[in-house]
């Protein structure tokens, strides 16, 4: 299922979720509403959290089956059920993790300026191997990249010959396009599982169909 969304008037949906096969997690204050589409179109259980003070879970968490990772900050308690997953709260000059992290329950790929231990926190935590790297011009793997286990959509600027690399490493199909009539922000514009895929509002239907070429 493929739906078209928007979040607190935003397009850019993929900033204030971050979702997996299991759950999805919103901030507290998100209309009922928009939750309820949330886990209808991923099939998950929606759970509102206030870890995060800004609510920008898309920007500041990431996970796969094996773990999730939040940025360190004032709230080192979750409230929410993460179920059995590894959990870190982590603490690095590159600072807003989901943004600088892309991972699936195969592989993942950091900002290249991650401290050495964090790179291995991250590598312990998510379960997978681990890479620094860019995607095409983008330092931010995360915020301009989504990957679920079935597929992986990269940003325009990723050449031919880096595709068969993250084919490699996160073990899925991989694909170009765009979101939100030309973003390359894709995880910033998308939010995905195995089960389902929201995109912003000004998705156009073009790009629709790649986007569920790779991810559906």
């Amino acid at each position: 299922m493929i739906k078209k969304l928007k979040i607190f008037n935003s397009d850019f949906i993929g900033l204030f979720c971050r979702a997996w096969n299991d759950m999805a997690i919103v901030p507290g204050h998100l209309e009922d509403s928009i939750i309820n589409e949330i886990g209808s179109a991923l099939n998950v259980p929606v759970r509102k959290s206030h870890v995060d003070v800004s609510g920008m879970y898309g920007v500041f968490s990431v996970m796969n089956s094996k773990g999730i990772i939040i940025n360190a900050g004032p709230n080192k308690e979750v409230d929410f059920d993460y179920g059995e997953r590894n959990i870190l709260f982590l603490n690095d000059s590159v600072n807003a993790v989901g943004n600088d992290i892309i991972a699936n329950d195969h592989g993942a790929m950091i900002h290249k300026e991650f401290s050495e231990r964090s790179l291995r926190r991250i590598e312990d935590t998510l379960g997978v191997e681990t890479i620094r790297g860019e995607m095409g011009t983008f330092t931010t793997v995360g915020s301009s990249t989504v990957v679920t286990n079935k597929g992986m959509l990269v940003n325009p600027e990723v050449k031919d010959d880096e595709l068969e690399l993250l084919s490699d490493l996160f073990k899925v199909p991989v694909k170009v396009g765009t979101a939100n009539f030309g973003s390359p922000m894709l995880g910033s514009s998308i939010i995905a599982n195995t089960e389902g895929i929201l995109v912003g509002n000004s998705t156009t239907t073009i790009e629709i169909g790649i986007i569920d070429d790779v991810l559906s």
